[in-house]
This record gives structure tokens, sequence and C-alpha cells, in this order.
């Protein structure tokens, strides 16, 4: 009854009955902890053109060319059980087939680490010894949650399941972010207002539309 492997199993789960009370009350401590995202995002460029959208496309469809300017401040999301903030940008228009549906596409993403958490980034060493500086004497720059991007290129194409983009109306930027704690679950961006964590201020663009089909214009070869 009180050998060494009983003795050993009651410590044991002690410890797992400790570790998920402590696991839990970090988790519970998100709840209790304010949230209020902000962002400003705005369209600054757009054409549509005709050719492959990716290296790996087996024929030629229309695609959107984007550029956009943000500004964003995420740093209340990064707290002491944020181990990283994954941001990304979406462009949606409505369905020409279906009222009830939007065509939506992720055209820009990026990934904000906690300090603790800079190891999991794929980066040079120069640019990690510079991110680590920058949070040298503070538990979390607040600096980490803020994005300013002017003029911003699109990272994906934008592109429709018929191939067809050009002059499409009522198209709308939007900004979304999930959040990847230490100790808890998922959390997204909420579309209704829970507690201390608040709906994201802004984050949604002025509608616009996608131009024409760009086409080169044929040489005139008529003399005069």
């Amino acid at each position: 009854m009180h050998s060494t492997v009983v003795r050993a199993q009651n410590v044991f789960g002690f410890f797992t009955t400790v570790a998920f009370a402590v696991a839990a009350l970090i988790a519970f401590t998100d709840l209790i902890t304010p949230r209020t995202p902000k962002a400003n995002i705005s369209m600054s460029k757009v054409e549509v053109v005709r050719g492959r959208p990716n290296y790996y496309s087996t024929k030629k469809e229309e695609y959107a060319v984007l550029r956009f300017n943000l500004n964003a401040d995420f740093s209340s999301l990064m707290n002491w059980n944020t181990k990283q903030l994954f941001v990304y940008v979406s462009a949606s228009w409505p369905n020409s087939t279906s009222s009830e549906h939007t065509n939506e596409a992720v055209i820009w993403d990026t990934i904000i680490t906690s300090p603790s958490a800079d190891h999991l980034q794929n980066i040079g060493p120069a640019a990690m010894k510079k991110l680590k500086k920058s949070a040298e004497g503070k538990t979390i720059d607040p600096s980490r949650g803020k994005i300013n991007l002017k003029n911003q290129k699109a990272k994906y194409q934008i592109t429709a399941p018929g191939g067809r983009l050009a002059e499409k109306n009522d198209v709308v930027l939007k900004v979304h972010y999930n959040i990847q704690p230490w100790v808890g679950v998922l959390t997204w961006t909420p579309q209704i207002e829970f507690g201390k964590w608040k709906m994201m201020k802004g984050g949604v663009s002025k509608l616009f539309n996608f131009p024409a089909l760009k086409v080169k214009k044929a040489a005139d070869t008529t003399s005069r």
C-alpha cells in the first residue's frame, strides 16, 4: 500500500492536478483582461489583368493585383498568455449567382509572436537579434502588436471560381485576427462583445469596385 510505485503515482496525480488548476487559472485570466483592438484599412490601388496568377496555374484567368494601407493596434491582445497572434486581411464581394453567399479571399497575412515564442519565427539572425532587443527589460513590448503599412502589396492574388473578376462591384477589405494562447482555446475576431473583450474598432474598408480588364493597346500600323 505504501510501496514506491504507489507513492510515485500519488505524487504524479497531485502534480497533474495542481498543473491543471494553474493552467485553468491562467486561461481564466484572459477573460478578465481587456481586449480593445482597432484597425484602419483602405484600398490604395487595384487592377485586374489576365494571365496565370500562380506558377502552377494551368490556364490563364482574370486576377486582381491589389495594394492597401493598414494601421492597426493589437497591443491589448499581447498579454502573458499570448503565444502568437495571426493577423490576416481578406477581400470579399457579392456572389453573382447567389444572394445568400459572398466570395472571399485572403490577400495578406502575418504572425506576431510573443518574446518567449520568438524562436518559432523563420527569420534571419539579424532580424531575430533586433526582435529580441526590442523586448529587453519589458514583459511584452507594446510595439509588437502594432502594424503600420503604406501601399502594401498583397501576398496572394485574387481570383474567382468562374475565372472572371473584372468589373465586380461592392468589394470590401476586412481585417481579422486569431490568438493562439499558451494555455486555453484559440479565439478569433469576435462578432459580439464579451465582458472586457471588445469588438474590433474599424477594420473594414470603404466599398470599391474591381476595374475593367487591363488590355494592352495594339500598335497603330496605319501609315499617314
